[in-house]
């Protein structure tokens, strides 16, 4: 995904192609600096307040532990990034390692997005049936699954590509232009896997979620709202952070192997899209905050927390200073 960054040459095609850009060189270093400062300290927030829930019995909470886990480990490779948009020298090995975090973080956060979804279509639509499904080990032994079927996947598509006996080389952080035959095999693969099949998911908990709503009178209108807002934003956070994206990479799957004319074309939208998917691990732990209501008592409780600290070391320090003087 982040791929482009270094190397936008032709590295194992037959076909020389030079395909010039500066939207890496003069967008990312401020969009992900900027994704960075936000979505740090959110995620941070996020992790306490699931994991909090989590330790309460809330089921749901430990598919957000998970997620915010996840979009966790996204946030804190955008420096990484930024160093490489500003063509500074990055080890081969922290490029490939920061690369495969990346990717897994991605397609992790997707499988995890629709767990919530499938969570909550039982919770409604089914509120009678399935419990086991909803406690807290089952949601533990699925998040479980979810990452090692989704590193599993991912470390066979990169073995099957080469990738991963090249990887103490900055191999996964070149982009090959135009596509090769093969990576565009993987992206095809990576579209229908990883965005295809969870847009599908998603969508369908959402429209039956809704449907079950409306018909309810045993939920609370309060509730019924929360619960709409909560999938409504993630499903349109991930549509939004993800639909570009995907709409390019199949694109370039489809017309770019072994065409410089497409390869040239599609450089800087799928440079820019490249970019906006960085908004999903920044918006999701912000969007569970504000609607969840625990959620935000959890926060403020931290927050009052570490504002009773901040005055008690500031009084400390005045004391002592104080009797110094004395």
């Amino acid at each position: 995904m982040h791929s482009a960054l270094l190397n936008q040459t032709n590295l194992t095609t037959s076909t020389p192609c030079t395909v010039e850009s500066s939207v890496d060189r003069l967008m990312y270093p401020a969009a992900y600096s900027l994704f960075f400062i936000v979505g740090f300290p959110a995620n941070c927030l996020s992790l306490y307040a699931a994991w909090m829930l989590m330790r309460n019995g809330n089921n749901m909470a430990v598919y957000l532990v998970n997620l915010s886990i996840s979009d966790l480990l996204y946030t804190i490779s955008l420096p990484v990034w930024i160093e490489l948009a500003k063509k500074s020298p990055v080890g081969g090995g922290l490029c490939s390692l920061v690369a495969v975090i990346m990717y897994n973080s991605f397609y992790v956060g997707s499988g995890l997005l629709c767990c919530i979804s499938v969570d909550r279509y039982l919770a409604v639509v089914y509120p009678l049936h399935f419990h086991w499904v909803r406690e807290v080990r089952t949601a533990a032994a699925v998040s479980f699954t979810v990452w090692i079927l989704e590193i599993a996947i991912h470390v066979i598509l990169l073995g099957h590509t080469g990738a991963l006996q090249t990887f103490s080389s900055s191999y996964l952080c070149e982009e090959r232009v135009p596509m090769t035959q093969k990576d565009a095999n993987l992206a095809l693969t990576r579209v229908t896997l990883g965005f295809f099949i969870p847009i599908f998911i998603m969508t369908f908990c959402f429209q039956q979620i809704m449907q079950s709503l409306k018909r309810s009178t045993s939920i609370l209108e309060v509730e019924r709202r929360k619960i709409g807002l909560l999938l409504l934003f993630l499903l349109l956070t991930y549509i939004v952070s993800f639909v570009p994206y995907q709409t390019v990479m199949l694109l370039r799957a489809i017309l770019e192997p072994g065409d410089c004319i497409w390869a040239t074309k599609l450089r800087d939208p799928y440079m820019v899209t490249v970019a906006t998917t960085t908004l999903n691990s920044t918006l999701d732990p912000i969007i569970y905050c504000l609607i969840n209501e625990r959620a935000k008592t959890e926060i403020k409780n931290a927050m009052g927390k570490v504002w009773s600290l901040a005055i008690w070391e500031r009084k400390s320090g005045s004391s002592i200073g104080l009797q110094s003087i004395s």
